[in-house]
């Protein structure tokens, strides 16, 4: 079972979208997907979007420096 971590690769915004998709085993672009079509209905989306991007930790590991 993956863990609930934003990905360091695959972000768009805060990777929560990723996140997500990681741990349900689909793509980052259906859960996109899911998340757009699920503003438009009613309720808090844009709130639990900016909760789970502050409750998600970063995933572990370092980033590849910059070629200069």
């Amino acid at each position: 079972m993956a863990t609930l971590a934003r990905p360091r690769d695959g972000r768009m915004i805060g990777g929560v979208c990723a996140a997500l998709a990681r741990r349900f085993g689909t793509s980052a672009t259906t859960m996109r997907v899911i998340f757009l079509v699920s503003c438009l209905l009613p309720g808090p989306q844009f709130l639990l979007y900016i909760a789970l991007w502050i409750l998600f930790p970063n995933e572990k590991g370092h980033r590849p420096s910059a070629a200069w």
